[in-house]
């Protein structure tokens, strides 16, 4: 292209620039089209070097690509120049359109700067537009303006050097480098837009894979898992409805997947534990219920609530955690009975005895004094309709709650039936027992004792309570009797015990004497259980000896 003419140029010249923009458009790589950039200007615009200096995200310039000497290109390909040194050269020298053209005559103030270059000194030149060594000429590459715009942002500058005509560029020379110039830009800002591309995809492909890999992981684990798991939906109008269940809780229920889908964990949970669940679905959290299985059964799990939350849309799932605790629970209740209840008999212990007592009465104000600090607390008098005082215990709006629905207990009066019904509390000690403990040994006094609590059991209500209190003493508590009833009931357990008990083959009998005392609100446990003992002596003693057993 150097030899042709301002007015002609060779249709050999056009296809070879055109083979050049077809190369630099179709290059593969961000890389790629930066070297064919540089080649093409040294193959298709006639220059013997070329320099691509690429704009970073920081806004220097670094060498991107070299053509025309390796050892030029050896030398400065990824070397960096400022921003600020080139902003200076290209608002320096001659604007031939959007081309800057330094002469030697005013670039050596730029040879101390940090633009990386390739120069060599030379003569003066013979003629006015011959070529010097240290003549400089730059392309400025920009991004594509917008309609009816200025150009674009710089992405770049393209560095000439030596014409092979060794002539600085004519009309058509300039027209050329500065649409190649143009042309490169385009391409440039559609490799690096190509490239960002393939990295996301790459990018994107690893986030899909990890992903894959993580719910192939969850997946296995959720499967897999030894304990059972639930996937159920949050919120809405199927809040709590079961989505997803792994074997181990299917197997644990004894109900199908497909059948599990049907249900929330509400209607498969206790009735009594219905309020535990709501709780722990609300807030995420433990909580140890009930879950019934398909033969109608209930089991103990622990249950275990994560909430999966989504970034935009808040909580979407609730993943169930469901471990079978039924041996642990069944160990803990049995420990339990074990501490309240009597280890010969299985009637409940002294401790429990008390325990059952204490949760009906109330400690009740006795004196004036208290009864003002109530009636201040309460702003009003703290007695009830029938003179009684109310508790002491709770305070605030505790002590209300505990008023509204606390029933005080009380006792007939005189030792007539006068009709009130109460809290009867019966003092049993067995008589002979001693002796058939000496005569026949521990075991047959064992025996017996096994034997008057289950006819003493027998012989009550339900919700009444038989306790053995210690040795050869039991305690019934039976609530809503009268003075007649309570002593009825007294004469048919004493009837009942005094029948002849067969162990190892004799007949053995014992006696019993009873005591009945009256439990209210205001007395403890132990005032109640000391009046009803001493009823028992005052009964025992005003019993012939002879009557006191039958044999």
């Amino acid at each position: 292209m150097e030899t042709e003419s301002e007015p002609y140029v060779r249709l050999a010249t056009l296809r070879q620039l055109h083979q050049v923009m077809a190369d630099m458009n179709t290059a593969r790589s961000l890389a790629d089209t930066l070297q064919t950039v540089a080649d093409g200007v040294v193959t298709g615009l006639g220059y013997e070097l070329a320099c691509v200096n690429l704009v970073r995200p920081d806004g220097d310039l670094v060498v991107a690509a070299f053509a025309g000497n390796p050892a030029a290109e050896a030398l400065i390909t990824g070397r960096v120049g400022s921003r600020e040194s080139w902003e200076r050269r290209l608002s320096m020298g001659e604007h031939w359109g959007d081309l800057v053209f330094i002469s030697h005559t005013e670039g050596w103030v730029l040879d101390d700067d940090d633009v990386p270059q390739w120069y060599t000194d030379g003569p003066a030149p013979r003629f006015e537009d011959e070529w010097h060594p240290s003549d400089r000429l730059f392309a400025p590459m920009y991004t594509p303006a917008a309609p009816g715009g200025s150009c674009g942002e710089l992405i770049g500058v393209l560095s000439v050097d030596r014409p092979r005509n060794g002539r600085r560029p004519g009309a058509w020379g300039r027209e050329a480098l500065q649409m190649y110039a143009f042309q490169a830009a385009i391409a440039i800002s559609n490799a690096r837009l190509r490239s960002n591309m393939q990295r996301a995809l790459v990018r994107l492909e690893r986030e899909q894979q990890a992903l894959r890999a993580s719910e192939e992981s969850f997946r296995q684990a959720f499967e897999y898992a030894p304990s059972g798991m639930a996937i159920a939906e949050m919120g809405g109008d199927q809040h709590g409805r079961i989505l997803r269940t792994n074997d181990a809780l299917c197997r644990l229920l004894g109900r199908p997947a497909s059948a599990m889908r049907r249900y929330s964990f509400s209607d498969l949970v206790h009735p009594e534990d219905i309020g535990t669940l709501l709780r722990t679905s609300a807030e995420g959290g433990r909580a140890e219920l009930r879950l019934g299985r398909r033969d109608g059964t209930y089991v103990w799990v622990s249950l275990r609530n994560s909430v999966v939350a989504d970034a935009a849309d808040g909580p979407r799932f609730l993943l169930t955690h469901v471990e079978d605790i039924e041996e642990r629970k069944r160990r803990e209740l049995q420990l339990a009975h074990r501490a309240s209840h009597d280890s010969l008999t299985g009637l409940p212990n002294s401790a429990e005895l008390r325990s059952r007592l204490s949760s009906r009465l109330c400690r009740r104000a006795t004196h004036p004094g208290a009864m003002e600090s109530l009636d201040a607390a309460f702003g009003h008098p703290a007695y009830d309709v029938n003179g009684h005082g109310f508790d002491l215990r709770p305070s605030g709006t505790e002590a209300l709650d505990a008023f509204d629905h606390h029933v005080h207990t009380v006792a007939p009066e005189g030792e007539r039936d006068d009709g009130t019904k109460g809290l009867a509390v019966l003092f049993c000690d067995l008589d002979g027992f001693k002796s058939i403990n000496d005569r026949f040994g521990h075991n047959a006094g064992d025996a017996v004792l096994i034997e008057v609590a289950r006819r003493l059991t027998r012989g009550v209500r339900d919700g009444d309570t038989v306790a053995r209190l210690g040795g050869d003493e039991f305690v019934v508590l039976a609530d809503g009797l009268g003075r007649a009833d309570a002593q009825d009931l007294a004469v048919r357990l004493r009837n009942e015990i005094i029948q002849p008990i067969r162990v190892d083959g004799r007949a053995m009998r014992v006696g019993a004497s009873f005591g009945i005392g009256w439990a209210h609100c205001g007395m403890t446990a132990d005032e109640v259980l000391k009046s009803a003992d001493e009823r028992m002596y005052v009964e025992k003693r005003s019993r012939p000896k002879q009557h006191r057993r039958a044999g």
